[in-house]
């Protein structure tokens, strides 16, 4: 593999982390990230209304806001199926697995896939000390599964619990590094990942697997987001657009398999990306606990160009959080624009989100960006935003430098590097952020491992 050629303070290869394996499932049926890349291309939406196996939207939707119990969405981001798991190629016995959160499921499969599109033997993370971060903020199965008489109560407590969505990757898959959960609710899973960064960087791990899931199973989210104005009525994310009116809740789950970038070329690795750094702050006292901060979004910006060898200028692309919000999407773009913007001489800076196409996938969105943005930068193109139409009055696109992409475009590169960052606010106030490159390009190189011996 060919290093970075060294401008742009990329000489230095010690704190760069490669990712080497990634997985996914995301609504409008994207099973892996070159159809979810597909369906970016094509301006594909998996959002639509609450399917019929999961509750009666009847009984819960409501279009007046106000009226007690009822929310006034019936849409979101749906997964075609939540119930297919192999449970006897993970040795889990059909009771256990039907008492299992299908969060769990999902990340125990994208998981094991990941592992094997680093195309690495599960051996080598055996062997190594692999450390497993998952973002989960809640269990909507937990609810359901409280409300059986039949409720399994042997495997109640592991079915439920949040911790359990990575110490069941580390026990299924045998990995002995350190394994959490993280809930810092809509950022979890940049969270997660900053946690994988650093514990790579300390050496408290040489190997990691970072995910994030939600799954949507119970309307009682619906109603309280509903209830707190936060969700669309129209069912659609319009980001940055001056129809914005709300979120769209979605579900799915992402997973990348992490290694040193140093190792990775020693051991000729392929490799989707490379993260040159992430950080996280969080907004301190604002109006209210969900009200955001520009300023904390600014210094978080500030804090990851701080930590890597990149500058602002030579970012093409950023993966808003983008939730299309009247206010949320001017103050980050405000944020983006004075951090990144305004600084670039190539053009403006594109700036879109994801969720337009698949939801709000709360502490799967940050994974859910950082795929998408590796994507955009190994394939060096700029993937449309869908329901831009008439820009939000309230943010001043010339001034801050930035651009929404509405057509496949190039994706700038600056000094030899196509460059993105990725944003993820949690509604508690707590900020990730991530900042990736594609990696240089390889002549593809396939490794051989010796067969292993049979007793």
């Amino acid at each position: 593999m060919k290093s970075f050629n060294g401008m742009g303070g990329l000489d230095g290869h010690d704190s760069l982390i490669a990712i080497v394996g990634m997985a996914c499932r995301f609504p409008g049926g994207n099973t892996t990230p070159d159809e979810y890349w597909s369906f970016l291309l094509n301006k594909g939406c998996g959002i639509r209304e609450v399917p019929a196996d999961r509750w009666a939207v009847d009984a819960f939707y409501d279009e007046n806001p106000d009226t007690l119990g009822k929310a006034a969405s019936k849409w979101g981001g749906f997964l075609d199926d939540i119930r297919c798991f192999d449970a006897g190629f993970f040795g889990i016995s059909p009771r256990e697995a039907d008492a299992m959160d299908p969060q769990q499921r999902l990340l125990l499969m994208t998981a094991f896939e990941a592992i094997q599109d680093s195309r690495a033997p599960l051996e080598a993370y055996q062997s190594a000390q692999t450390g497993v971060f998952v973002g989960v903020s809640q269990s909507d199965y937990r609810a359901l599964q409280e409300l059986r008489s039949t409720n399994p109560e042997a495997f109640a407590g592991t079915g439920y619990a949040l911790c359990i969505n990575a110490n069941r990757i580390s026990h299924r898959l045998n990995l002995s590094g350190p394994s959490f959960a993280v809930d810092t609710a809509c950022s979890s899973s940049l969270v997660a990942l900053n946690e994988g960064v650093q514990s790579l960087l300390s050496g408290s791990c040489n190997r990691a697997i970072v995910g994030g899931v939600n799954v949507l199973a119970h309307p009682s989210s619906f109603v309280a987001f509903s209830r707190a104005g936060m969700l669309s009525t129209t069912g659609t994310v319009s980001t940055f657009d001056a129809s914005a009116n709300g979120f769209v809740r979605g579900e799915g789950a992402g997973v990348v398999v992490l290694k040193p970038y140093q190792e990775a070329l020693r051991d000729r690795d392929h490799v989707h990306g490379v993260i040159h750094a992430t950080n996280c702050n969080q907004d301190g006292r604002t109006s209210t606990i969900t009200a955001p901060s520009q300023c904390a979004q600014i210094a978080v910006l500030e804090g990851l160009f701080e930590r890597s060898g990149l500058r602002p200028d030579q970012i093409g692309y950023v993966e808003a959080h983008g939730t299309g919000t009247p206010v949320g999407d001017p103050i980050e773009a405000g944020a983006i624009g004075r951090v990144i913007g305004q600084t670039a001489s190539h053009g403006p800076v594109f700036v879109g989100s994801g969720k337009a196409n698949v939801g709000h996938g709360e502490p799967a969105a940050g994974i859910t960006g950082l795929i998408k943005a590796v994507l955009s930068a190994r394939n060096k193109t700029v993937a449309p935003n869908i329901n831009f139409n008439d820009a939000n009055p309230s943010i001043p696109f010339d001034a801050l430098n930035l651009k929404v992409p509405t057509k496949p475009e190039p994706f700038p590169e600056i000094d030899g590097v196509r460059a993105a960052v990725v944003n993820s606010f949690g509604f508690g106030g707590t900020n990730g952020s991530a900042l990736v490159s594609a990696a240089p390009e390889e002549p593809e190189v396939r490794r051989v491992y010796p067969a292993k011996r049979v007793a």
